[in-house]
């Protein structure tokens, strides 16, 4: 097998919470290709704030990671950046192909499946309309984030209010009234519904002064839908199935509010 590097030029990224996974990619890397291997990541959120301030053709993407899962992750990648996901799990590939993914490598990966997808990726970035480094500037949030209005100018949004969320190609309706609770985690925002949990690059504080007199802070983490509440007991709400802790900063606030209800 010839260990001849391609022609293609690409600066690359791995992102795997497996020390082992990173180093076998990192030496087929660097032993089959003349890529640049900007970084190698052990967390999503990690490399996330890498992106901010570096640019990348492709980054070969674990899915299962704690915090945010290689899909999650995926959905908030700037649109030019290409995947190739790597997984133990054969389940998720056809879920992968809606992002714009490359390959989809199962592990343990081998050489041979490597060269493999190498071709594909040369293959992808030779054609014209495809060659790398055609964005030469980071974003400065992921390309799916919600638009933020400037400071000082948040309108609340009713009841029957809706907004999108891009999701793999889709841009997915969410009615404000469906909505279970927000989930903060750093500069993202997991909104939760019945049917939906999906990823949004803004902080819970821009979001909850946007929000009708239905929501409450319970927690520095949680903002919840009161009228989507199912019970209440102790220093716990439940909503949707999931038992959500209410913190003492909150509580006064929020027990005033549903005192009003209570008969």
């Amino acid at each position: 097998m010839s260990t001849e590097h391609p022609r293609i030029h690409l600066r690359c990224l791995i992102v795997d919470d497996e020390p082992n996974a990173v180093n076998l990619l990192e030496m087929f890397i660097q032993q089959n290709t003349s890529w640049d291997l900007l970084a190698k990541c052990y967390d999503a959120r990690e490399a996330l704030a890498f992106l901010k301030t570096h640019t990348v053709d492709l980054i070969f993407l674990d899915i299962n990671m704690p915090h945010l899962t290689g899909m999650e992750m995926a959905a908030l990648l700037p649109p030019a950046t290409r995947i190739v996901f790597t997984t133990a799990y054969s389940e998720f590939a056809a879920e992968s192909y809606g992002f714009p993914t490359i390959d989809y490598l199962l592990k343990p990966i081998t050489l041979k499946r490597f060269y493999t997808a190498l071709q594909k990726i040369e293959t992808y970035f030779s054609r014209p309309d495809h060659q790398p480094g055609a964005a030469q500037q980071p974003a400065s949030s992921p390309s799916n984030a919600i638009p933020q209005p400037p400071a000082g100018h948040l309108p609340s949004l009713p009841e029957d209010e809706y907004f999108f969320v891009k999701s793999g190609r889709a841009l997915q309706k969410i009615l404000l009234k469906d909505i279970l609770y927000f989930e903060g985690e750093k500069e993202y925002v997991r909104v939760v519904t019945p049917v939906h949990k999906l990823l949004v690059y803004r902080r819970l504080k821009d979001i909850e002064e946007q929000l009708s007199a239905s929501f409450a802070r319970v927690h520095n983490s949680y903002i919840v839908n009161i009228a989507r509440l199912e019970s209440i007991r102790d220093n716990q709400v439940f909503v949707g199935g999931k038992q959500i802790p209410i913190s003492e900063k909150f509580r006064e606030a929020f027990m005033n509010r549903i005192k009003e209800r209570v008969f």
